[in-house]
């Protein structure tokens, strides 16, 4: 991520944007597995954070091909295909860390922890503009 956001924000989406996609990946993780062992489980399911880092970690790694990012004019495409990719992925992963027996459980635990990431990761970024200083 940071590597292919290097052409659209500069040396700050290098370091950025790899500190953004780690932070982002670990909050998913732990989201998805409280989530999914505490507000949603079933009754065979048992995961615990180790397991649900290593599926979702394995789910992550289509980012990798964002690197084509530094294509001049592929950035958003890249970032929109790996980003379904990912979330695919992501709901395989948490279906079988948890055990799961349909994928409808699994999605809604991806989206509930998808939206929640998203809102804290905007919250943030706000938080870190409003402390730049400007110009």
């Amino acid at each position: 991520m940071g590597v292919g956001s290097y052409t659209e924000v500069g040396m700050g989406g290098l370091i950025g944007g790899a500190v953004v996609a780690l932070a982002g990946w670990f909050l998913w993780a732990l989201l998805t597995y409280w989530i999914g062992t505490s507000l949603l489980p079933e009754p065979q399911t048992q995961a615990d954070l180790g397991q649900m880092l290593r599926t979702t970690g394995f789910s992550s790694s289509p980012g990798v091909l964002r690197v084509l990012g530094l294509v001049p004019g592929l950035w958003g495409l890249v970032v929109f295909g790996t980003g379904i990719w990912m979330l695919v992925a992501m709901v395989i992963a948490v279906r079988q860390a948890l055990d799961y027996r349909g994928t409808l459980r699994a999605f809604g635990v991806c989206a509930i922890g998808w939206t929640i990431q998203w809102v804290a990761l905007f919250f943030l970024y706000g938080m870190s503009r409003s402390l730049l200083p400007e110009g």
